[in-house]
């Protein structure tokens, strides 16, 4: 039997082995082994002959899946000193353009190509946990490419943002990043980007205070139904909020929050059903849960109310229209080490990442 990576190695490191690379070929250099994927795994050439032997590697398995993030497998650094060469024609899991190149110093690597054999042309794919870190990535590389996505542009500055459907839901897949104060003053001095580099907004979006989120200068001109909210306050909202999201969406309430938990199978496993494949700390649940629907929510963390910023690349949060009290608003919080998802009271002065939902016609 050849040697092969530990099931773990290979769960962080090839993408995951699915109809579209069916029949690939990975060649890990070090240990002069060559894997191929069939039936959703990765098997070890020599094992090809129908001996579906412990050299194989199918994530969810119970003889070879591990977890990222469990016992025995969560790492308190999660630099990884390999990487992957792929010259593969479809992208991989971390989305890097194939004409790209990143320097990487790694102690052991894969080549990944069609069943044809090996391209001229190969890239250098660091793991997620690699020196290219989140804010070093462009927001499209985040997405699953697996999902047909749609599109929709924001009039108010005519940027564009990829939509999904789940369920009955039609959802923003990427964080708002809407700025200008002057058109939508309940933003002015509540909103930022992390760290406070513009930069970083054009990657994870903005973090918005509860007030920015659901403009409350807005609804404290309303005509027919004036709100004072915000920290402190306690206000009725009406039933849709559009909030700080374009014409034609708005802020989702609670209920609709948990409409989504519901959509991808129940809050316990929304963590790994909505979190983005590339970017966080580390991984949880099978390779083939994660991001199923094509959500991709960022680990683009939060604001504190004293501007101090946490939590990139081991958290998400998003609020939600809906109060827990005069200082608290729900929030969902994704964490790269738990598979589910939770909805808790956030402090409405801290910064939060926003996604729209569109209006239901």
């Amino acid at each position: 039997m050849a040697p092969y990576p530990s099931p773990i190695w290979l769960l962080r490191h090839l993408p995951v082995c699915s109809g579209k690379r069916e029949g690939a070929t990975a060649y890990v250099k070090d240990e002069k082994t060559a894997y191929i994927c069939e039936d959703g795994k990765w098997i070890s050439d020599d094992e090809t002959d129908g001996d579906d032997s412990s050299s194989s590697v199918k994530p969810g398995s119970s003889s070879s899946s591990v977890k990222p993030g469990s016992s025995s497998s969560k790492k308190d650094d999660p630099m990884s000193s390999s990487s992957v060469v792929s010259s593969s024609s479809e992208k991989s899991s971390s989305s890097v353009n194939s004409s790209s190149s990143i320097e990487s110093s790694s102690s052991s690597s894969v080549t990944l190509s069609d069943v044809e054999g090996s391209s001229s042309s190969a890239i250098n794919v660091e793991s997620s946990s690699s020196s290219r870190g989140l804010f070093d990535m462009t927001k499209d590389e985040f997405l699953n490419p697996e999902i047909t996505y749609g599109t929709m542009t924001d009039a108010r500055d005519n940027k564009t943002y990829k939509t999904v459907k789940i369920g009955d839901q039609v959802w923003m897949a990427e964080n708002l990043n809407y700025a200008d104060s002057t058109k939508t003053p309940s933003l002015k001095g509540n909103s930022w980007c992390y760290d406070n580099k513009t930069e970083n907004c054009d990657v994870v979006g903005r973090l918005y205070t509860w007030a920015a989120a659901i403009d409350s200068v807005a609804l404290a001109n309303d005509a027919d139904n004036p709100q004072t909210c915000g920290y402190g306050k306690t206000c009725t909202l009406p039933t849709v909020v559009q909030g700080v999201c374009p014409e034609g969406w708005h802020l989702p309430s609670y209920d609709e929050w948990q409409t989504l938990f519901t959509a991808v199978g129940g809050s316990s496993k929304a963590g790994t059903a909505l979190k983005s494949q590339t970017g966080w700390k580390s991984q949880t649940g099978d390779a083939a849960d994660r991001d199923a629907y094509g959500f991709s929510a960022l680990p683009a963390g939060d604001r504190d109310g004293s501007g101090h910023f946490y939590d990139a690349v081991s958290s998400a949060y998003f609020w939600s229209a809906s109060e827990s009290g005069s200082s608290y608003a729900y929030s969902v919080r994704l964490r790269y080490s738990n598979e589910g998802a939770s909805m808790d009271g956030g402090y409405k002065s801290y910064g939060n990442s926003v996604r729209c939902l569109q209006d239901f016609n």
